[in-house]
Order: C-alpha cells, then sequence, then structure tokens
C-alpha cells in the first residue's frame, strides 16, 4: 500500500502520533510556509524541536534512523511567483522556495510541496510561456542544488490541467521533480476528475485529499463533502498511479474520521473490501 500521511497538530501530538501509528502514516508538516515563521530561524527551531521530541520516538519504535526522515512539507505559496515579470517580486518569490527547500533539507525531510501560482482561467501565450519556461529553469536549478529532497508541484485553482502537464513534460527527466495532484483542487475547476488523472498520471508523486461541496476549497473530512471518492478511486486504480496521499484535513477528528471512511469504503490507497473479504476467505 502507497504511504499515507496527515497533518499534524502541535497541541495534539500524543493522540496524532497515534492515530500514525495505527494507519502508518508520515507527517506532511504546515507550519513552515508562513512568512513570519519563515525569517524568524529561533521560532523555526522552536517548531521542529516540538516535533522531534514525539516525532523520533515514534519512529524509534518503527526501526527508522531519522524522525523526519518519510516526511514531507508545504513550501511557501503566498504569492509565490516565480514566472513574474516583475524582477523584485521574482526574486523574493525565488527566495522564499529556496528557504522551504533549507528547512527541507535541514529537517531531513523527503520532499516539499509547491504551488502553480498561476493566475488561474488567464491563458495569454506570453503569460503561459513565460509560467513554464521560468518555472523550468528555475525548479532545474533547485533539484539539482537539493537532491535528497522530492519536489512537488501542486494545482491549485488551475482551471485544467495541460499546463501543468507540460511543465511536468518538459522535466521529465529530473528525477525529484514531480506532480502532486491536490484532487480537491481539481474538482472545484469545470474539467472532470478524469481528465485531471489522465493528463497528469504520468507525473503525480504525491496526491492530496479532502472534500467539499464541489465549489469551495473547504478542507471538510473525507466522505463529509460532496465529492464522489468511488470514482477518484476507480480513476486512480486504473491509469496504475502509486503515490503517497496526503489526507489534508485539520485536527486529530476530522483526520480520525477521514481514515475510517477511506477504510470503510477501501479508498485509495487503503485495501478495497473485496480484496480485504478475498484474504479473509483463502
Amino acid at each position: 500500500m502507497s504511504k499515507l500521511y496527515l497533518v499534524p497538530d502541535r497541541k495534539d501530538m500524543e493522540r496524532m502520533c497515534g492515530l500514525a501509528a495505527e494507519y502508518d502514516c508520515a507527517f506532511e508538516y504546515n507550519d513552515f510556509y508562513i512568512a513570519t515563521v519563515m525569517d524568524d530561524s529561533e521560532r523555526q527551531e522552536e517548531i521542529i524541536a516540538g516535533y522531534r521530541a514525539y516525532r523520533e520516538g515514534y519512529a524509534g519504535e518503527a526501526g527508522a534512523t531519522n524522525g523526519f526522515s518519510e516526511d514531507t512539507m508545504h513550501g511557501a505559496f503566498l504569492d509565490v511567483t516565480v514566472h513574474s515579470d516583475d524582477p523584485l517580486i521574482r526574486d523574493v518569490s525565488m527566495l522564499r522556495v529556496r528557504q522551504s527547500m533549507e528547512t527541507a533539507k535541514g529537517m531531513g525531510l523527503k520532499g516539499v510541496v509547491f504551488h502553480t501560482g498561476r493566475l488561474a482561467g488567464f491563458r495569454a501565450a506570453g503569460y503561459l510561456s513565460n509560467w513554464r519556461d521560468r518555472n523550468e529553469a528555475f525548479f532545474r536549478e533547485i533539484a539539482d542544488r537539493y537532491p535528497a529532497q522530492q519536489i512537488y508541484m501542486e494545482n491549485m485553482f488551475d482551471e485544467a490541467p495541460d499546463i501543468l502537464a507540460g511543465l511536468a513534460e518538459k522535466m521529465r527527466d529530473v528525477k525529484n521533480f514531480g506532480v502532486c495532484l491536490d484532487y480537491a483542487h481539481a474538482m472545484i475547476s469545470r474539467c472532470p476528475g478524469r481528465e485531471w488523472i489522465e493528463a497528469l498520471g504520468p507525473y503525480i508523486r504525491h496526491i492530496h485529499i479532502n472534500d467539499n461541496d464541489l465549489q469551495n476549497d473547504l478542507h471538510l473530512a473525507v466522505g463529509a463533502g460532496r465529492l464522489d471518492w468511488q470514482e477518484f478511486d476507480r480513476l486512480i486504480r486504473q491509469n496504475q498511479i502509486e503515490a503517497p496521499v496526503l489526507v489534508e484535513v485539520s485536527g486529530y477528528e476530522a483526520q480520525r474520521e477521514s481514515l475510517r471512511y477511506m477504510k470503510r469504503y477501501g479508498i485509495y490507497p487503503m485495501e478495497r473490501e473485496r480484496e480485504n473479504q478475498n484474504a479473509s476467505a483463502i
């Protein structure tokens, strides 16, 4: 089974680690994309030390040598546009990405998630070519500089998968670069889930899931909204995608509810009930 990920809650780490142990989950940290934290090294170290106190003990029970070795983090994304025509905006955006990568390297994390940062629906040819070419050049440099970390480019409020797929195809030779499919984001676009998964399938290395009302990015527990999770499961399996999945909801209760729903209905990467029944019959 592909790895499951949870967003840890620093105020509830005893229960979070217990839930992670029950479902064999890693963590994806959401603390380090905020500017006030990124620019405060003491605050960063305080947060990291707090996580380490729990994480290394939990990982030690599993025989791991580094408590963070399978974990990931969300990199800077608010107002980050490395493709901007404005050199000042471009420079500070690149700085924020590099800061994110330095944090991940320092923690020994497996990977970092960034967003496309595109203006959704704006498809002027010059803008799109700038976005692709500047992102390709910059993230090739970043991937080369940080070979131990995976770089995942996530669809934000992109209206269709074609532009991200084009970048991913251009960077197909970069071993530590790939797509993070945010299925909830995809489902509030006007483009069907099938098109997102088929277009991005060859490049998907990480997946984010949560639920919504098909109109707003609500980050509800899986099963608490209107997304068709049986369709998600079918599309992922039919396209033979094998990628870790982050249950991107906040708080212990919503994460436990999501995991129980996924287990009950066999939603990827959980085993299907039919497979469980067959296994029991043998």
